[in-house]
Parts: C-alpha cells; structure tokens; sequence
C-alpha cells in the first residue's frame, strides 16, 4: 500500500492580526484541513520577539519564550500562548497533520541594556572593505531576559556571543552601516552576496563561539522535548555557516531517534547556489524551490508572452526533485514585503497546478492564497498602500483531491510549446485513475497527450470546460484548456 502524496500548508502570512488568536484558530480548523488533504503545516515562529505580541516572530527576543512570560511588553506572542500552542500541535498531530516549526537562528533583536565595545564600520552592500577606523559603539548586546529568570536556560548573552550588528546608540538614525565587533570576523561558508553575507539584522549570532553553538544544540533539543514537532523550517540559512548545520542536524535527529523533516529558506536564483548549498550540507535538509517562484513570478507578469515550454527550466523541481521544496508565494515575496516577487492573481492557479498535480517536489501552499487577504503597509516608494490578495481556495482544494487521488504512477511531459503546455499521470495499481493537466498564458488551446487508458471518458475538474473528453483506442486524448487557464482532466471511473 503506498502512501497519499504529502502537502505543506504555510499557516500564516505576514500581515495577520496581532490579537493572539492563531493557535485557537488553528486547533478548531486541524480536522478540516486533514480532510482536503493538508498532510503537514509550517507555522510561524512561535517565540517571543523583540516587539512582543506584535511581533511576526523573526525579530527574535527570546527563543525559550513561546508564549509564556510577561517580556517585551505581553506574555502571548502574535500568535497567543504556549499552552495554546502545544494544543494546536496536539490536535494538528491527532488528525494526522505534522508540525514544522519555523526555527530563526541567525539574530537576535531588542536586547536588554546596552554595552560598550568597539567595532569596524562596514557599508550594508559591501563586507569586504571598511568605510572607517575601528571605533566606540553602544550596543543593544546584553540579553537577560528578565520575564524568564533563567528557567530552560540560565545563559545570558553578552556582546561576545555576535559578530556584528546594524545599530550603534551613538548613531540612532544610521541605518546603512554595520558594525563587525572587535576581535571578530564575518561567519564563512555563506552566502558570497555583498562579499560575505553572513550580516542580517539584528545582533548576529557568532558561530565561532563554542558556547553559542552549544546554546542553539541545547535550544533544539528542549523544542523538541517540549513541542513534539516533526521538523523545522530553518529561516535565512544562507546567513549561517553551512557546517554548522552539519552538525545540529545530525544532534537533533541523534536525540529525537525517529525521522524529523527540515527545510531550509536559501533566498537566491541560481540553481547553482542551491546545489552548492546541498552538497555542503550532505543532503540533511530540503531547500525551497527559489527559482520556481521566480519562473512563476516572471511568466505572470509576461502577458501571455512568457515561453512555457521553458516553466519549469533551471529549478529544483527539475533537477533535485528529491529536495525540492516548491512553492508559488511566501510571507516574504507577498506585496510590500522584503523579498516582494509577486506572482499575480490570475496565474496562481496555473503555478499551484504544477507544484501540486506533478511528480517532483513536496508543495508547499500559502495562507494568504488559500484564505485571501487584506491588509495596508508602506511600500519602497514611501507610499501607503491597501493590497488585497484572492482566495484561491475553491481551485486549491480541487487540485487537493486530484493530487490525493490521481497524481500517482508515471509522468509523461509536453512542455513542447510556448503558450499551452501539459503533462499526464498514468496512475499506478493502488489509485488506477488516469490525469490530465492542460495550461495556457495565453489564447488557450488543445493538445493530444498519452493518458494510457484507451476509449477513456475524462472530465475537468476545474469546471472551466463543460464537455467530457474521450480518448482513442490508443489511450490519447485532445485535451483543451481556456486562455490563461488550466484545466485538469481525470479519468471517469
């Protein structure tokens, strides 16, 4: 008996209301979201951040604060409190859903008191050459965390537990510079953007230092303890030195004994990057498939003038399927934010097709295109603006029973044209339905595919087109799709 084809759900965005209420909404919604086929979510970070209750959760404060202590102005994070959390991962467990935290080990943020030491200023686009003379800063360096009083962990942090920081007392407004702290080099083995990338935000975490390694070890473990999560989203990993990874891998799966699921969020284009990447890491973890947002991204924005043929070309999804973790939008490309890549509205359900009906890559959904969204922010142009974004949920859970139900067994692709394109699943002996998947960016059109069943009725489970479909003696078929669309063709049993 083979196993139903897994689905991450993304279970939040960027912009939901800070009112405590996300693990509740969670622990009511577990049971319907295990019925459309949701094996697995990721949520947000579930520990305090530097701006308490309001904060998205990467701003971190305190890791070993998950909703439980009066720090950074509440005890609830943004997302309510412990207890609530660790309901909301029972209930997502007794359904059958796996949990993956989102673990962000890069920085800290909003430290306690301030030190005093010095640092070499460094331009924000250029690690390799200083802009001036080692000199004085105060820095926000010394973490107490006050609300805790040493329960899980009695470490405080001090200056010496980072690298560099992006925010000196004596230069409130400076928003450019950063600061390598004496006696200090920038992590290696990351990314080689702006010289060396290994500078974020925040106070850099030193991975150089014995005692910080120890602490994210020890911090790992007391998660899994305490959460009984199946694995991690690892945030920003491209800042972090890669070996370091090696080696906290291989202790949580050591101390959990039992498979953990980790992904981590390499942010670049280049195929080539994220191969690297693998390779460094031996294969421990997953990557998001980068590229394949970008193909999304730049085919949306085309016009119906994007090749097709070309869609799935230099991804993860096509050339490391096994580690591919593929996805059409995330917290950080949705509008207004850091990393805005935005696939427009009309082609998400062309990408969510690809990423949930073919054989490669484990997909990942996101919250704001399975609920929708509304929300204002200030984007790069100092403007305010009111960003709507559709709820794709009618499709998405239509595209959820097919991939439950026919996404199995051999692939056979037609990539073979610049505006319709298609592939089909042949079945295997456990879900022996066939599949048709059709799409066009531009006028729409027809195309004759191998479906493998002879004088076969299909129909779209799209409902964009009302006609059945019939293959021959042969078991081909001219499946149709409208413009800018896609429609999905399964066998009639």
């Amino acid at each position: 008996m083979t196993e139903l084809n897994g689905t991450m759900m993304q279970y939040f965005h960027w912009y939901l209301p800070n009112d405590g209420r996300l693990w509740q909404t969670l622990t009511a919604e577990a049971k319907a979201l295990a019925e459309v086929g949701i094996t697995a979510l990721w949520l947000p970070p579930a520990y305090k951040g530097s701006a308490g209750g309001f904060d998205v959760g990467y701003g971190v404060y305190d890791l070993f604060d998950l909703g439980e202590f009066d720090q950074k102005g509440s005890v609830r994070t943004k997302y309510g409190t412990r207890s609530q959390y660790l309901s909301a991962i029972q209930a997502l467990q007794t359904v059958g859903i796996q949990v993956y935290a989102d673990a962000v080990l890069n920085h800290k943020d909003g430290g306690d008191f301030t030190e005093k030491v010095r640092g070499l200023p460094f331009s924000r686009d250029d690690r390799l050459r200083p802009i001036g003379q080692l000199q004085e800063i105060e820095i926000y360096s010394h973490f107490t965390f006050p609300g805790r009083q040493g329960k899980y962990s009695g470490l405080e942090w001090h200056w010496w537990h980072f690298d560099a920081v992006n925010y000196n007392n004596y230069r409130p407004n400076d928003q450019n510079t950063i600061y390598l702290l004496e006696g200090k080099s920038f992590d290696n083995f990351v990314s080689l953007e702006k010289g060396n990338y290994a500078f974020l935000l925040g106070c850099d975490l030193d991975y150089e230092n014995e005692q910080v390694q120890q602490e994210i070890l020890n911090w790992g473990k007391w998660y899994l303890d305490t959460t009984g999560v199946n694995g991690f989203r690892l945030d920003a990993v491209k800042h972090i030195s890669s070996w370091f990874f090696v080696k906290w891998l291989d202790a949580m799966r050591q101390h959990l004994a039992a498979p953990l699921f980790v992904v981590g969020e390499y942010w670049t284009e280049q195929i080539s990057t994220l191969h690297w990447y693998i390779s460094a890491t031996e294969g421990r973890m997953s990557i998001f498939d980068v590229p394949l947002h970008y193909n999304f991204h730049r085919a949306s924005r085309a016009g119906g003038y994007y090749d097709m043929s070309k869609l799935i070309d230099g991804t993860l999804m096509q050339q490391q399927p096994s580690l591919a973790v593929t996805f059409v939008e995330n917290h950080d490309s949705q509008p207004l934010q850091a990393l805005e890549s935005v696939v427009e509205s009309w082609f998400k359900p062309l990408a969510y097709a690809v990423i949930l009906l073919r054989r490669e890559g484990y997909p990942c959904i996101f919250h704001g295109d399975y609920y929708g969204a509304h929300y204002r922010d200030y984007g790069k142009d100092g403007k305010e603006h009111e960003i709507w974004l559709d709820s794709h949920r009618w499709l998405i859970d239509k595209f959820l029973y097919a991939r439950q139900h026919f996404a199995y067994g051999d692939q056979y692709d037609y990539f073979d044209h610049d505006s319709v394109v298609g592939w089909t699943r042949l079945g295997n002996r456990e879900h022996p339905l066939a599949m048709a998947v059709i799409m066009s960016d531009s006028w729409g059109g027809s195309k004759w595919m191998e479906v493998g069943k002879p004088n076969a009725a299909f129909y779209d489970l799209t409902e964009h087109i009302h006609e059945p479909v019939y293959t021959n003696e042969y078991g081909w078929g001219e499946f149709h799709c409208r413009g800018g669309s896609v429609s999905v063709w399964l066998e009639e049993a």
